[in-house]
């Protein structure tokens, strides 16, 4: 009996080192070396970028411009040699398509100021030039709506506006710092957020005013809206709630804060003000989110079916030509596949980019391709392509560089990471976090249980670009750019190379009163 134990523990010791090697990240260096040298020596970026932001345009959803890009991102991957490409239809779009075809503003009394703006997409045009009285609905309540009943029918409306303009002496880009990093690391942040407390009740009011004064406007006649959004005007973009069939919205404009405020106070001074404005907007009829994909097809007999999956979201806003968010992402997505194209990896597993659609609405393409391929969205079962998925890389946080890599919460992950980060210490890439990050299209995975992984970015200057017409090449940095590309190619090649798939967090039993994640 004692020496039957003593086998069995001898056993288990040599049974442990085996699989604790079958388990360790065998990362194929001189496959990085290469990477390196074609990412940072051959780089396509600039040519990617160029392309992609001031020749195909800005790329609002379901727009002619995003039809454009898509067309263009095809071409450009069978140009790399991509195999199975296509546009996939992703998900079901309730707004349909809209187009700015023509925006003019400009205040004529008491002087004349050509404004800057950016018409709200999915909202109306003008009837030809509107020359028009200014008037400002101060309003507070709903029943303050009582004293513009019957005055506002052909007139120009500044709607109230609870922005105000503060100096910032912070420096205009950054870097993530050591510190930062470091406290980044760390599961709860030491740093106080410098954000307010989100008031929810305070959203639902201002959201339910808003809804009633559209009413009270569309009833009156009224001949453009003007909003107040966007600062050193520059002003932003959004979207109106519109769906296709209904009837077309009343002209929009979002006027940035400086063109804003001071007609407010002009107003308010007793000052007669007057603008003439233009707006042109096409509707028509788009009713699907598409995305765009190409694959490097894997070569194991046992592991091809499997799929590696990188991507970015190609849609942007209507204002600017989309190139912090999201063209940089897709630059990089495109050329990480250019680069492990030209060195003609042979990855044993599948590895797939999509560009997605819709992500500005919701998260559409992304979604989608997880409601075609992984889950059933109605009955939440797994599809068959779920369990040969073998993770997902995205990028969508600006034109900054990697600095690291977020978890998701998901530690069985880190083990990994640390060592696929490895050769790039030298590049200031090391960093990982037990952290979530949201907002984009890596959710769609991580909410049904699968590897997802969004990477930690320099802000750079993203919230000034962020949703503006400012969103143009220029917020490109393209040496962050070369370095990301070079990392995510890496990435996506161990990560099809491996033995196994990345692991997913274990399923927990869900809360009483909570949904059930898949």
């Amino acid at each position: 009996m004692k020496i039957k134990k003593i086998s069995i523990a001898l056993l288990f010791l040599l049974i442990i080192p085996t699989w604790l090697m079958s388990q360790s990240e065998n990362v194929d260096l001189s496959m990085i070396y290469k990477i390196r040298q074609e990412g940072f020596k051959n780089s396509n970026v600039e040519d990617i970028a160029f392309w992609l932001t001031d020749f195909v345009g800005p790329r609002l959803t379901a727009s002619t411009g995003f039809n454009h890009g898509t067309e263009w991102a095809k071409k450009k991957m069978e140009e790399f040699g991509l195999q199975n490409v296509r546009i996939e239809a992703a998900k079901d779009f309730s707004q349909g398509g809209w187009d700015n075809i023509k925006t003019y503003a400009a205040l004529t009394a008491p002087y004349y100021a050509n404004f800057a703006c950016n018409p709200v997409a999915w909202s109306g045009s003008t009837n030809g030039l509107i020359k028009s009285e200014v008037i400002y609905l101060d309003v507070k309540a709903d029943s303050d709506l009582n004293k513009f009943k019957g005055k506002l029918t052909g007139k120009i409306i500044l709607m109230p506006s609870t922005a105000t303009y503060d100096v910032s002496f912070d420096p205009l880009a950054n870097r993530l710092t050591d510190a930062q990093l470091k406290d980044l690391s760390m599961a709860f942040s030491s740093t106080p957020s410098r954000r307010p407390p989100f008031d929810r009740v305070a959203m639902m009011a201002q959201r339910a005013l808003r809804m009633k004064i559209s009413e009270f406007l569309k009833n009156e006649g009224a001949a453009v809206i003007l909003n107040s959004s966007g600062t050193f005007n520059v002003p932003r973009s959004n979207g109106a709630n519109y769906k296709s069939g209904d009837k077309e919205p009343i002209a929009e404009l979002n006027l940035p804060i400086e063109d804003h405020g001071r007609m407010v106070r002009l107003i308010q001074h007793n000052v007669p003000v007057e603008m003439e404005i233009e707006i042109q907007n096409k509707f028509f009829d788009s009713p699907t989110v598409y995305n765009v994909i190409g694959e490097i097809p894997g070569t194991d007999k046992l592991l091809k079916n499997e799929v590696v999956l990188l991507g970015a979201h190609i849609d942007s806003w209507n204002g600017g030509t989309g190139a912090a968010d999201n063209g940089s992402g897709v630059i990089v997505m495109l050329e990480a596949m250019r680069i492990l194209k030209s060195l003609d990896v042979a990855p044993r597993r599948t590895i797939r980019i999509a560009l997605w659609g819709g992500e500005e609405q919701g998260l559409f393409g992304s979604s989608g391709y997880v409601d075609k391929y992984l889950v059933d969205p109605a009955t939440k079962e797994h599809k068959p392509d779920y369990d040969k998925f073998a993770g997902y890389f995205n990028m969508d946080n600006g034109s900054g560089k990697y600095r690291g890599i977020y978890l998701q919460e998901n530690e069985l992950v880190r083990p990994i990471f640390e060592e696929w980060l490895k050769p790039f210490e030298d590049l200031g890439c090391s960093t990982i976090t037990i952290r979530n990050t949201g907002g984009t299209d890596h959710l769609s995975f991580d909410r049904v249980g699968l590897p997802g992984f969004q990477f930690i970015q320099d802000e750079i200057e993203y919230d000034r670009g962020y949703h503006t017409v400012m969103d143009t090449y220029e917020r490109l940095v393209l040496s962050d750019l070369r370095q990301n590309a070079v990392i995510t190619a890496s990435f996506v090649y161990n990560a099809s190379m491996r033995n196994v798939k990345l692991p997913g967090k274990p399923v927990m039993k869900p809360m009483p009163n909570q949904g059930q994640r898949f």
